[in-house]
């Protein structure tokens, strides 16, 4: 598997998980119906950077990287993943954070924040908690899940430099 940065053109591989896990409302605090272009913007115009995970010219992930805050708060990231259900499982979601952090270190971060995981979303909630993220914050029930109504959302952080 290649992790590469991602173009505007990308975008089109990107969307057709974008649009299932969106749509789903379960992982992300987007509109579930949110259109492609409004997707693009958010996803690849937006943040400082985006990458794709391929294999064999396929896209199967994706994540972004940004700014958290301006100012006195620049130099903490923020980082958004996403994987194609048929890729699921198979450590992509593992490796596109690591890669993640060595890119916010190239880039002068010196941490790493994740403002609003949905406590629901234990995979990434394990995940991200493995890779050495802290659990620093929790907004009770500030995310809607479509199935299991108000749930937890975590803010999880990580200190990168040494």
């Amino acid at each position: 598997m290649d992790i590469r940065e991602a173009t505007r053109e990308d975008f089109d591989r990107i969307w057709p998980f974008f649009h299932e896990i969106a749509a789903a409302g379960e992982t992300y605090a987007y509109p579930r119906d949110i259109t492609k272009e409004q997707a693009a913007r958010l996803w690849i115009d937006t943040p400082r950077h985006a990458y794709v995970i391929e294999e064999n010219g396929k896209v199967l992930g994706s994540y972004y990287i940004k700014t958290n805050q301006a100012g006195s708060g620049d130099h903490v990231c923020n980082c958004g993943y996403m994987v194609a259900a048929q890729a699921r499982g198979r450590g992509l979601a593992a490796a596109m954070c690591e890669h993640s952090q060595q890119v916010a270190r190239t880039l002068g971060y010196r941490a790493m924040q994740f403002n609003f995981v949905a406590a629901s979303n234990e995979g990434a909630v394990r995940l991200w908690s493995k890779l050495g993220f802290t659990i620093v914050g929790r907004l009770p029930k500030a995310f809607c899940h479509p199935t299991r109504g108000y749930v937890d959302a975590l803010v999880m952080y990580k200190w990168l430099a040494e």
